[in-house]
């Protein structure tokens, strides 16, 4: 059995798990009907009450609450304690309209870094370790998020934060630095560099604990070559109160949910129905214990699925999927539906390629396309012409079989792409500009 940070809460069987969850839930209903002005405007409008909530599945009578909800009442319409009980705000980055703001109690805080705690101890961080923290502090949740975690499992944090990568590498040599915390794709661009730079020889570290934005297999497997660290990923997000939600144990199949704090339903939006164990759809995530800001049905629109299996590391919490795509980063080509992740599963698992890539659509004669670009791990391939037609040619034939759709792929320099130090932005999607012309 694996190291937990909270045995009780993370072995709890299902019947117990169903039980405490009902009861939390009951709670936060009533909680959010009697303190959020556009919770008890949306129960009173469809006849809703707290007391109909009797049983888990009654939670679906329960309207969603989205993304535009929490701009709508941007920053504190949906506070439920007055701005005195509030020590802490966060807010998303806002780059396409009002940020969403989150609002936090003391209690939120200690509850929220318990959440992180455990999801550190699921990657296999110990007391023992020096993480280096590589996500950008401030409004963001994911620097704080991971920083008051990893003081409450008793480790030692280097807030770095994001950019600066030969200062990060420098640090991560001299300090001794034993995991990683950063988005995957910055996770990359630092083994790159170092690898570049000849250090990576010296580094000691042996996790990587990446969040964020979602990744694939093949990035892990490709940063556990480059970097010689065991790497998993974990889930959270702002509007729940940031990372914490959920996060990879040492088997790697899939990320355990704090269930205590956080109820899950997977849905299919469209036709309005639960989906079952094992069926994808996307994730609606319930806070079941947040006192500052208590959010009820978000819709992440993150496509997941839910297993709820027991694990072999001894966890019997549920366990979500790698995420697949999102419902608002779904790419519809000629009909044909695309995920970057798939793009990325193929890039990915090629020695020749580097790591990072970038994904043009566009519009031309009415007719959809869509271009890869990706580096390419040796530059003079690039003038060797039968060997840059061959090597176009077989990652056009696995786009295809994958995709069920024609790519053109470009390859180009190494590090002639531009790198992210926080979230990368891989798409670029021309056709919506053409829509605004």
């Amino acid at each position: 059995m694996q190291k937990m940070f909270d045995v009780r809460a993370e072995t709890m069987d299902r019947k117990e798990i169903k039980e405490l969850q009902l009861e939390r839930l009951k709670h936060i209903v009533a909680y959010a009907y009697e303190n959020v002005k556009m919770y008890k405007e949306r129960f009173d409008k469809i006849g809703l009450k707290p007391e109909h909530i009797k049983t888990l599945k009654d939670i679906e009578n329960i309207p969603y609450t989205t993304k535009d909800d929490l701009r709508d009442n941007y920053p504190f319409g949906l506070l439920a304690v007055p701005m005195k009980k509030i020590v802490r705000l966060h807010a998303s980055s806002g780059t396409t309209g009002k940020p969403v703001v989150s609002g936090y109690t003391k209690k939120d805080l200690d509850v929220w870094s318990d959440c992180v705690a455990r999801v550190l101890m699921m990657a296999g961080a110990t007391d023992e370790d020096i993480i280096q923290v590589s996500f950008g502090y401030g409004l963001f949740t994911g620097g704080f998020g991971l920083h008051y975690g990893i003081e409450k499992l008793g480790a030692t944090v280097v807030p770095v934060s994001s950019g600066n990568t030969e200062r990060q590498i420098m640090l991560m040599k001299d300090f001794g630095a034993t995991a990683l915390v950063a988005t995957p794709s910055y996770a990359m661009y630092i083994a790159e560099t170092a690898r570049k730079e000849g250090v990576l020889q010296d580094l000691k570290l042996r996790l990587a604990i990446t969040g964020a934005e979602a990744s694939t297999p093949e990035m892990h497997e490709s940063l556990r070559k480059i970097l010689g660290v065991f790497p998993t990923e974990n889930y959270g997000l702002t509007e729940v109160g940031g990372p914490g939600v959920a996060g990879e144990c040492s088997e790697k199949c899939g990320m355990h949910i704090n269930e205590d704090c956080y109820y899950p339903e997977i849905f299919d939006i469209e036709n309005n129905r639960a989906m079952h164990e094992g069926e994808y759809g996307e994730m609606l995530l319930t806070a079941l214990t947040k006192e500052g800001m208590p959010i009820l049905r978000y819709r992440t629109k993150d496509i997941t699925s839910l297993t709820y299996e027991p694990c072999k590391c001894g966890r019997t919490l549920a366990r979500m999927s790698r995420i697949v795509g999102r419902t608002d980063d779904m790419l519809i080509i000629r009909g044909v539906n695309v995920f970057p992740s798939q793009i990325e599963s193929v890039l990915m698992a090629m020695d020749e390629l580097g790591k990072t890539y970038e994904i043009i659509v566009d519009r031309v004669n009415y007719m959809d396309s869509i271009e890869v670009r990706v580096e390419v791990v040796d530059p003079s391939l690039l003038v060797d012409y039968s060997k840059l037609e061959g090597l176009v040619a077989k990652i056009k034939h696995r786009l295809r079989v994958v995709l069920q759709l024609d790519v053109k792929v470009r390859l180009v320099e190494p590090f002639s792409i531009a790198r992210a130090e926080g979230k990368v932005k891989r798409v670029k999607d021309l056709r919506k500009l053409q829509e605004k012309l």
